[in-house]
């Protein structure tokens, strides 16, 4: 296929000039004058040289998840949409794997069982775009077992302007421009070029059964001391016994959700590093922590169909927990599904995050912090769907050796947080926002630090994750640092920058500075 420019008054451009972020674009005159369809890395460098000649800001979308404005804000710009190239067949000579990098998780999981029983470890949302997922250090169910998505990268085709203008299309790899292949191992996305491919000369064998489970809890009833009781429960966990070896096949999501949701949520999902739940306990051990706080013990193991993406349960609950549920299936079934890719229908709903990486469990001062703002009311908005999304974390993730072979500076944690608010009316988002706000500064509130009110990196925090961008940061100066650490990483980003993208074609407001 030709390259296929869409304008207004297409159709399709009301729904390709924006994402699943109603946030996006602000208002029409924030709006890209036109997308570019394109399914090949040829596509690609031609549209680019063609954009940059004409003036026009190129962005990228492969899956359209961006969190914040880095893509749909374009204002009189151009939008390269690469979600059909999502290819997965491997080079005839080559690495034994691909990806196109508009491939969605969805479709990645069903193409790699079906060609080769294998898998990447990668995201829950099935119809999140590899591009963005992966080039930010993507991770999932996973990646306790085998790292992040980023780990098993070993080559990337990627579409880079020259200081004339001119785009070549690049195969980076350990061999050639090993530097830009680093970077785009973690690095995120927008900063260097346009990745069309990722190969892989190895990725981990695809699990033959998991264990899904859920474990419900009660706001009603809920005190400060209980709720505080079972984080430390959990994060403890993660932080002592979620460090040997045989716990990495269990991830976990703790659901911290706004009391006006009425119900906390905890999934599980399972499998021993052999492939298989022919042994539970480690998974039994950790169900049974939480014990101390429900009166009756409830649980199945049947065969169940998953839903992609597991959210935990809210059912009708007791006090504390209610019921915890283990339903055993097979990876291509719990993993699978959701192979569809492109658009779906045009999200209405708005949403804003922020992000931590925890290298310890939740202090009793986090957890005060936390019941204060969950049950905290905000006259005119609602908070129904606002909820604070506590991943295990770890594992096979901060194997040290990575630190060299990629851009993924956070190799220490034992959770990570995801902060998330979502609402429909455009009339809240200044109170949804502060509500995010204020909790995020009050939970890392430290007086006298220059660092005062964000996980700056020390013994309890390893800053911030560039694949949920918040433009918050911004107002501190050392906001790179809080995503890429006080190392190496960012300044070798900021070579890669001067190197492969002199003009800075590609930026945004989190960008890498040159």
């Amino acid at each position: 296929m030709a390259i296929e420019i869409v304008l207004p008054g297409d159709l399709r451009f009301e729904r390709l000039s924006r994402g699943q972020n109603a946030r996006f674009p602000e208002n029409s005159h924030d709006r890209a004058s036109r997308i570019a369809l394109c399914e090949s890395s040829e596509d690609v460098a031609e549209a680019l040289e063609r954009f940059v000649h004409s003036g026009l800001r190129p962005t990228v979308r492969s899956g359209g998840h961006c969190y914040e404005d880095f893509v749909d804000n374009n204002p009189g710009g151009a939008i390269i949409d690469i979600s059909l190239l999502n290819g997965t067949a491997p080079p005839a000579k080559g690495p034994k794997y691909r990806l196109g990098a508009g491939t969605t998780l969805g479709q990645a999981y069903a193409d790699l069982y079906k060609r080769a029983l294998v898998t990447i470890p990668g995201g829950t949302c099935g119809p999140v775009g590899a591009g963005g997922h992966i080039s930010g250090g993507g991770y999932g169910l996973l990646s306790r077992l085998h790292g992040i998505t980023p780990d098993w990268v070993t080559a990337v085709d990627i579409v880079t302007v020259d200081r004339a203008g001119k785009a070549t299309i690049r195969r980076a790899d350990k061999h050639n421009d090993a530097d830009l292949l680093r970077a785009c191992r973690g690095g995120g996305g927008g900063n260097f070029g346009i990745i069309t491919n990722f190969y892989f000369d190895e990725l981990p064998k695809a699990p033959s059964e998991v264990l899904r489970g859920s474990v419900s809890f009660d706001w009603e009833g809920m005190t400060e001391a209980r709720f505080a009781r079972i984080l430390y429960l959990f994060g403890n966990y993660w932080e002592t016994r979620g460090r040997d070896p045989e716990t990495w096949g269990l991830f976990s999501i703790f659901n911290l959700a706004h009391q006006s949701s009425g119900h906390l949520g905890m999934s599980v999902s399972f499998t021993n590093p052999d492939g298989t739940v022919n042994d539970t306990r480690v998974v039994d051990e950790f169900l049974q922590m939480f014990d101390e706080c429900k009166p009756v013990a409830q649980l199945s193991v049947h065969p169940a169909m998953a839903e992609h993406h597991p959210e935990p349960e809210h059912s009708g609950t007791e006090v504390c927990l209610a019921k915890h549920t283990l339903n055993k299936m097979r990876w291509s079934e719990s993993n699978g599904r959701g192979g569809g890719g492109g658009m779906g229908p045009m999200s209405t709903s708005r949403h804003k995050y922020k992000s931590t990486f925890m290298k310890q469990g939740f202090s009793k001062e986090e957890a005060v912090c936390f019941y204060k703002h969950l049950t905290r009311t905000v006259p005119g908005v609602d908070l129904s769907r606002a909820t604070v999304l506590a991943d295990s974390f770890g594992g096979a993730v901060n194997r040290k050796q990575m630190l060299e072979e990629t851009a993924a500076a956070q190799r220490d944690s034992v959770m990570k947080l995801q902060f998330i608010t979502t609402w429909t009316d455009p009339a809240q988002d200044a109170g949804q926002s502060q509500w995010m706000r204020d909790l995020y500064t009050d939970l890392y509130r430290a007086t006298g630090s220059k660092y005062d009110g964000t996980p700056f990196w020390g013994d309890r925090y390893e800053g911030c994750y560039i694949n949920y961008p918040d433009s918050d940061m911004l107002q501190y100066s050392y906001w790179p640092q809080l995503y890429y650490g006080t190392g190496d990483v960012y300044p070798l980003l900021q070579s890669v920058k001067r190197k492969y993208d002199p003009n800075n074609i590609f930026h945004h407001a989190m960008s890498v500075r040159a």
